[in-house]
């Protein structure tokens, strides 16, 4: 697998953000923001924004955004990863540069995040990267599957300082 590059996302870059957002594979998973939310998540001080970036040509694979950054519990938010090739390998490589990013640089305590429950790619991902789940909140987001309208719950997941530690030990993380 080529590596996968990090880099603070520009203004410049938002149009390709909202449609990769946008895009029928992705907008199942996630609830599309307007750009002008994204545009406060690269402005606002709490908040990173990033591109993902692949190979020696960088190509724009998807995007990052964490939250919580600057929290003074040391809880930061995996808000949204949204990759656009799937089945290659990059979640997982990106999930990975992100835990180390929240432990290491933010200094996090828990780094978490929640997941759509008909995700389940994703939420096979994210237990297998030590993330643990904490609880369900039933019915609380609007879904439309196959023309149909109807909920979905969201599955609020997390990893603490000291079990990212304990697997960096083990050797199941890079640090």
């Amino acid at each position: 697998m080529t590596a996968l590059r990090l880099r603070p996302t520009m203004l410049s870059d938002l149009d390709w953000v909202v449609s990769v957002e946008r895009d029928a594979a992705n907008l199942p998973f996630i609830t599309a923001w307007e750009r002008t939310q994204h545009e406060g998540a690269i402005r606002f001080p709490d908040s990173r924004h990033f591109i993902l970036e692949e190979g020696d040509q960088l190509e724009r694979v998807g995007f990052v955004i964490l939250q919580g950054c600057r929290n003074p519990n040391g809880s930061v938010e995996l808000k949204r990863l949204v990759l656009q090739p799937k089945g290659r390998g990059l979640g997982r490589a990106a999930v990975r540069q992100l835990k180390a990013m929240a432990f290491t640089q933010l200094k996090a305590h828990r780094f978490w995040l929640d997941v759509k429950a008909l995700n389940t790619r994703a939420f096979k991902l994210y237990q297998g990267e030590g993330f643990v789940e904490e609880g369900r909140l039933r019915e609380s987001v609007r879904v439309t599957t196959d023309g149909e309208d109807g909920y979905d719950s969201l599955i609020v997941m997390s990893l603490l300082d000291r079990e990212y530690q304990a697997r960096v030990a083990l050797g199941s993380e890079a640090a």
